[in-house]
């Protein structure tokens, strides 16, 4: 979708410009991870609007494959305006336009199985469940258990104000129970199912081979089953500091971070930590999408030791910066 980005901050309805942009979870993912060097499609639907135009385009500068995504004649690119505070800020105000949208109209029949099934991971989002009846029963489609099913990655990512009609919290466990590897914040969990903790929210998601659960400017907890034991694998790594600009796109960048380590079979630890860099490279700028380290300096940054990796501080340009630019307070 097209994301408008206020100018100054405050209230929606004291901003008086925004800037355009693009966002949208999967897509945030996907144009990460291109620009991490992996190869990465998009398969999604947009109007054939000027918005449609823009956001097809800015995706596939990406080095994103957007052969796949759908112009709807009759339907508008979904937009939405947000306001320059954190998301889990009392203040915070998002304005979604998406109802009756070109994605809203996704299907199992307008998004064949076999159009994705053929890559090694197929990540989807709870956000694209909660537009439309068609979309929830293309997740559920995509999800099903069958041979040769790509690993599914599936992030929570919980919007109240898109679940307006229905109840969001057994949807989304019921998704996130189909997966391989899930992504959830400890504070969305709490929010969408009632649960607090991260030890709690594994006992309620058992099935997922792999459940990272965000602890926001705390760190991230993977739990990782191994067939040779009788117990997870259990691997915290905190975050480092960020000097933060702007909070939004954080979670779509720590799952291309994480999944971008995992596809090159880096421990656990190291996807953990990949995830925070690629978080606060989005945390960094203003928009939804920051450009990622490259992958020799997110390598380095992600083998240095505990200590030196417990005082590392990432500011605005950091990832442009050499090593001996990044502050350690």
């Amino acid at each position: 979708m097209i994301t408008f980005l206020p100018a100054v901050p405050g209230r929606l309805a004291d901003v008086p410009a925004f800037t355009r942009a693009i966002g949208g979870a999967e897509s945030n993912v996907a144009c990460v991870l291109a620009a991490a060097g992996h190869r990465a499609a998009w398969v999604s639907r947009v109007g054939a609007d000027g918005f449609g135009d823009h956001l097809v385009a800015a995706v596939a500068a990406y080095g994103v494959d957007t052969s796949a995504v759908a112009r709807d004649p009759g339907r508008p690119t979904g937009v939405y305006f947000r306001t320059a505070t954190d998301r889990a800020a009392s203040g915070h105000e998002v304005a979604y336009y998406r109802a009756g949208s070109a994605a809203s109209a996704m299907s199992p029949d307008t998004v064949p199985y076999a159009l994705v099934s053929r890559t090694r991971v197929l990540h989807l989002s709870g956000i694209t469940a909660a537009l439309s009846a068609d979309c929830l029963a293309l997740l559920r489609h995509l999800m099903l258990p069958r041979a040769g099913r790509p690993l599914i990655s599936f992030d929570v990512n919980h919007r109240p104000k898109l679940w307006r009609d229905a109840d969001a919290g057994p949807v989304l466990l019921g998704l996130a129970r189909g997966a391989d590897l899930v992504f959830v914040g400890e504070d969305e969990a709490e929010t969408a199912w009632g649960i607090t903790g991260p030890d709690a929210i594994r006992a309620a998601l058992p099935e997922p081979g792999t459940l990272v659960v965000k602890q926001g400017a705390a760190g991230a907890v993977a739990y990782v089953r191994d067939p040779g034991r009788a117990t997870d694998s259990v691997v915290f790594v905190p975050a480092p500091t960020v000097d933060v600009v702007a909070p939004v796109g954080a979670g779509d960048a720590f799952a291309a971070g994480y999944l971008s380590a995992a596809l090159r079979d880096l421990p656990t630890r190291d996807r953990l930590r990949h995830g925070h860099l690629t978080a606060a490279a989005a945390l960094t700028v203003p928009g939804d999408l920051g450009t990622p380290p490259d992958r020799d300096r997110a390598d380095r940054l992600a083998a240095i030791d505990d200590d030196s990796w417990e005082r590392l501080r990432l500011g605005p340009g950091w990832t442009s910066a050499v090593d001996e630019e990044v502050r350690t307070p």
